[in-house]
């Protein structure tokens, strides 16, 4: 009867876990990755590089345009004085006069010609915002590794949780059976100890996993700005991309791969910098204009009273710095230095990143077969547990030799699992690398 009741009160337990499953929402990698491209805080500081960068290229910033000033200004004048004349005319005396001038213009200055310096000062705004889009798209990818690499944690420990869970109910149906058997004299005290000793340390065990789980949670949760309800699961399923060719994820390495990218843009802007540099050998040819107004209220020491000018001038001017002691010549070979040096840099960077890819493949082939053996012990495991269950229900094996059975096939749960992810994330490695990682889903 106490038997009946404990299968009956599993059962329901059993019908409420997975009735509280099903209501969970199950968020998949796609949708998951979606989030952190909208929410997540280092992606967005990334979009508004670019649009900064964006601004910086408008033709507002180019010096293509020419410069328009105003001026006004007024002045007023409070005066006493005296005056005598060398003819024997009275002193002429003022006391309190008062004038005042006012002055209104409007300057244009526009460069014709500064010798390409602000030609190639725009051509390395727009490589600079190139630089930007590429530097978002380095961001985005991590942001991408990271989200995967704390999912796949979630969907390990999980995996995990349930393997953990599944021995503690067998362990407490080993302690059911031990207690029913003392009972009715069939086994001494020592096998019902030994069978709560296990449900203690599987409980435990439980319980820890459950704690790292939540925790787990919350990292994905942190990475897609805590968008994600509290109650969620993750998908488990994983496929690999099998169909993978080597040869041409290298090639496609040498065309994609983000640093690599990176280095080149910065080539190409070096390249813009000493050709600005270079303008400094040229002389600048500039045009100005003026509009001015001017008016002039005098006191009565003065002959003219009034006066009221308006007028219109321009002009054309040429700048030549003959010498300018140096500096043009020092910063045009500093910059060729730093191009070759970046040029350089490349070099090393393209052996680097073939040496970083050949090691990740190597990598991720090495931890498929591994998940390949683990599949196949799992499957030995299973068999050799069922096997040991059935001679143990038999009393057949003792319960120390059914409990290392049940340990074995947890151990194989637990490598599999995390042979499992650990290749699905060497294949990330090697999809980053080789600049697939954007046009590949998951």
């Amino acid at each position: 009867m106490k038997k009946q009741s404990f299968r009956i009160v599993q059962i329901l337990v059993g019908l409420v876990f997975t009735t509280l499953l099903q209501a969970q929402n199950v968020v998949t990698t796609n949708e998951a990755i979606s989030l952190a491209l909208d929410n997540n805080y280092g992606i967005k500081i990334a979009n508004n590089l670019i649009e900064e960068a964006e601004n910086n290229t408008n033709i507002l910033n180019s010096g293509f345009l020419p410069s328009l000033t105003g001026n006004a200004g007024a002045v007023y004048n409070k005066d006493s004085g005296r005056t005598e004349f060398n003819n024997d005319f009275d002193p002429r005396i003022i006391s309190g006069a008062e004038s005042s001038r006012y002055n209104a213009n409007i300057n244009l200055n526009y460069t014709i010609f500064d010798g390409l310096g602000r030609y190639y000062n725009y051509k390395t705004l727009k490589e600079t915002y190139n630089l930007t889009e590429i530097q978002a798209r380095e961001t985005i990818e991590n942001t991408i590794v990271q989200l995967l690499t704390v999912y796949y944690d979630v969907a390990r420990r999980s995996e995990n949780f349930g393997s953990l869970q599944t021995t503690l109910d067998i362990s407490k149906d080993r302690l059911t059976r031990a207690s029913y058997q003392f009972d009715y004299g069939q086994n001494t005290k020592l096998d019902v100890l030994n069978a709560e000793v296990d449900v203690n340390n599987d409980s435990i065990n439980v319980i820890n996993m459950r704690q790292s789980l939540v925790n787990a949670k919350r990292d994905l949760n942190f990475v897609t700005g805590n968008t994600i309800s509290n109650i969620f699961e993750v998908d488990t399923d994983i496929d690999f991309l099998l169909t993978l060719n080597k040869d041409d994820l290298l090639e496609k390495l040498k065309q994609n791969n983000v640093n690599l990218i990176q280095v080149e843009k910065n080539i190409q802007i070096n390249e813009f910098t000493i050709k600005a540099n270079k303008s400094g050998y040229l002389p600048s040819i500039g045009l100005t204009g003026t509009y001015g107004w001017n008016e002039s209220n005098n006191n009565l020491a003065s002959i003219v009273g009034f006066t009221t000018n308006t007028g219109v001038s321009a002009g054309i001017n040429l700048t030549w710095n003959l010498f300018d002691g140096g500096g043009t010549i020092t910063r045009v070979k500093n910059a060729q230095i730093a191009l070759e040096n970046q040029k350089l840099q490349k070099e090393q960077l393209i052996l680097s990143v073939v040496r970083d890819f050949e090691n990740a493949w190597d990598d991720y082939q090495n931890k498929l077969t591994i998940f390949r053996v683990q599949q196949d012990n799992i499957r030995t495991a299973i068999n050799n547990f069922q096997r040991t269950e059935e001679q143990f229900k038999l009393g057949q094996v003792t319960s120390i030799e059914f409990r290392q059975a049940q340990l074995n096939l947890l151990s194989a749960e637990l490598n599999t699992n995390q042979a499992k992810y650990d290749a699905k994330l060497a294949e990330i490695v090697v999809l980053q690398l080789s600049g697939e990682l954007l046009n590949s889903a998951f």
